[in-house]
């Protein structure tokens, strides 16, 4: 987005600007279940879609919070057996019959068609992407100031002394390093809101699975895009999304600025009987970051 944007003035070109925004990791509700392909009822975090769900629905919606790619993993390095004599074999005893697991009453669920029919996440994710924008605007604004400044220091350097170069100069880079933390930080900060929302919405759509799973007498809930096969009384993606719907309408997203991890008002009230909409949450609170 808005990273390498802001680039150091004409005059310093040893003096490069990046402004880095790395992003934390998602503690996203999808992002967090990797390689996780079914849902347990009561299992806080349900897994994501690796593929595109049936039906011709679109692939999965993108995260509020960027999350960073997961680093591939390795393929292990081929080992060659050895051929040696193992010593005796422990003996094992055996094991005394149990009482057999009840029986599979299995449905399905698509996880990202209820994200894009949640109205508490298309509001959240309309706020996210207008902080982004600005941060986007107010970081070309920088830019062209840092750019105007280094060639009004190359237009003077002829009328200034040794040591007033120098000064200008430590200026202009003191500029340059107070504007990439502070773009660096604010990025972090949205980075972490859209992460709050998304985890009051996992936190809210887990129950509801839950209870629709109690409800129809199931105990196994399967992602649908990892089903070759069903049939549509099976899937209880639109009920979920319904119910999700009515008792999650929005979320609380801080006020612009402002962390939810920190200690701010808005962060400490959040709450889901006090959930009020992006632009009221926005409002309530007085702290704001430059």
């Amino acid at each position: 987005m808005f990273q390498q944007r802001l680039l150091a003035a004409a005059a310093l070109a040893s003096a490069v600007l990046l402004l880095s925004g790395h992003h934390a990791e998602a503690q996203q509700m999808l992002a967090q279940s990797q390689g996780q392909n079914w849902f347990i009822p009561n299992q806080p975090h349900p897994g994501p879609e690796r593929r595109a769900p049936a039906r011709g629905h679109a692939a999965q919606p993108p995260p509020l919070a960027e999350a960073a790619p997961p680093a591939e993993a390795a393929p292990p390095a081929a080992q060659e057996q050895i051929q040696v004599q193992l010593p005796p074999a422990p003996p094992v005893p055996d094991v005394p019959h149990g009482a057999l697991p009840p029986a599979s009453v299995i449905g399905v669920l698509s996880v990202p068609d209820v994200l894009r029919a949640s109205v508490a996440y298309q509001a959240a994710d309309k706020t996210i992407a207008q902080r982004r924008q600005k941060l986007n605007d107010d970081a070309e604004q920088e830019q062209a100031k840092l750019r105007d400044l280094g060639q009004e220091l190359a237009n003077d350097r002829s009328k200034l002394s040794a040591e007033q170069i120098r000064a200008k100069e430590k200026e202009l880079q003191d500029r340059i390093a107070d504007s990439r933390r502070s773009f660096t930080e604010r990025n972090r900060i949205i980075q972490e809101q859209g992460q709050y929302a998304l985890l009051q919405i996992q936190r809210t759509l887990s129950e509801v699975v839950q209870k629709v799973a109690v409800s129809r007498g199931m105990n196994l809930v399967l992602q649908r895009a990892e089903v070759a096969v069903n049939i549509p009384e099976f899937d209880i993606t639109p009920e979920v999304t319904e119910i999700l719907n009515k008792a999650l309408p929005s979320v609380v997203i801080p006020a612009e600025g402002v962390s939810p991890v920190s200690t701010s008002p808005v962060a400490a009230a959040a709450s889901p009987t006090k959930a009020a909409s992006p632009t009221k949450a926005a409002a309530s609170s007085p702290q704001k970051r430059p």
